[in-house]
């Protein structure tokens, strides 16, 4: 117990100052309302966070898809990496101007999309895929969300912010209605995917479930006999989704024509290739993100029917038209084209 929460402190500490260091590189840059200038073509900065859902990141970085397609548009990129855990921080990183393209779930987008209307107007550059996301408990009572007691707490990236949340409170409107949707958020918990994964492993902790993405449930599920799956975001959405996606400013989009493209075009080629090659990209992954996860079960969920890597947002509509109805954001979007920038590549999305 004392191991873990040693482990899950020093993983916040590091999050937090990665989040006070992307604060820093924007230079005085203010949050949302203050403009922040655009630098000059050919710099990009990125942050992602944990987890399968950013394997197309994975395969760009490694291969250096984004700097052979900035060739093609006759620049040389450079490009910078930062990883952070939580939409929170994804979201005051991109608003402070520390980095140009976020990466986070669409229930961060949809908030950061409604805070800047009118103003930085951040929308969806790109869909990450789409896989299913799993409410994991360890707890052999707990079957539905209508079994959790205040006993209980729920390990989510962030509180309230991350898509995770987003898709519990729809889980609790349709079980109780919507003046009910927020009725689990006392019990969650923000906490790190890797340090959910492992209190959820380890059993015997405060924290009993742990709504989480690719491989950290799985890992659990492997792990633990006593882990068993709760929900999936596909039931309570209605099917895949891309519940991770790729934003950044109208004005950094506008002032980087060439690196946006370039960009958008590597992310492509990565998701064909990953398509093409799941054992290659499961090497990757564990390359790029130094992970010990089995191998076998790496490919395993790669391979898995349900998951599918496009840059194409598919089914996000219904967490935006949710996140309206509950006053979770205050723009009423019409369709999913209202907060993804137009973009030919993603023509089909919904």
């Amino acid at each position: 117990m004392s191991v873990l929460r040693f482990a899950r402190a020093g993983r916040l500490a590091r999050a937090r100052r990665a989040a006070v260091f992307a604060m820093a590189l924007a230079c005085g840059a203010g949050l949302a309302g203050a403009p922040v200038e655009a630098h000059a073509e050919g710099t990009l900065r990125i942050a992602d966070q944990y987890g399968v859902v950013y394997l197309l990141l994975d395969v760009a970085r490694d291969q250096h898809l984004i700097e052979q397609e900035g060739k093609r548009e006759g620049l040389d990129i450079k490009v910078d990496w930062l990883r952070l855990s939580g939409g929170a921080a994804v979201n005051d990183a991109l608003l402070s101007g520390a980095v140009d393209i976020a990466g986070a779930g669409v229930g961060p987008l949809l908030t950061i999309w409604d805070r800047t209307h009118g103003r930085q107007n951040v929308k969806g550059v790109a869909a990450l895929g789409t896989l299913p996301d799993y409410l994991v408990s360890n707890d052999p009572r707990v079957r539905t969300i209508a079994d959790f007691t205040d006993r209980d707490r729920i390990a989510v990236p962030a509180v309230t912010v991350s898509v995770q949340s987003r898709i519990l409170e729809m889980a609790a409107a349709k079980r109780w209605g919507d003046r009910a949707f927020d009725r689990l958020d006392p019990l969650t918990q923000a906490i790190p995917h890797p340090d959910a994964a492992a209190a959820i492993i380890a059993g015997g902790t405060e924290i009993t479930a742990h709504f989480g993405d690719a491989p950290f449930s799985e890992q659990e599920l492997a792990a633990n006999p006593k882990a068993h799956v709760v929900l999936s975001s596909y039931d309570v959405l209605g099917g895949p989704t891309s519940s991770t996606v790729l934003y950044a400013t109208q004005q950094f989009r506008d002032a980087n024509p060439k690196t946006y493209h370039a960009f958008v075009a590597a992310l492509a080629d990565a998701a064909r290739f990953v398509s093409a090659h799941p054992d290659e990209a499961a090497d990757i992954y564990l390359r790029v993100n130094d992970s010990k996860i089995d191998r076998a079960l790496l490919v395993k969920i790669l391979s898995n029917p349900e998951v599918r890597f496009s840059i194409t947002p598919r089914n996000t509509f219904p967490m935006a038209q949710f996140m309206y109805r509950v006053g979770a954001i205050r723009n009423e979007p019409r369709s999913w084209k209202d907060y993804f920038f137009d973009d030919p590549d993603l023509a089909q999305g919904s």
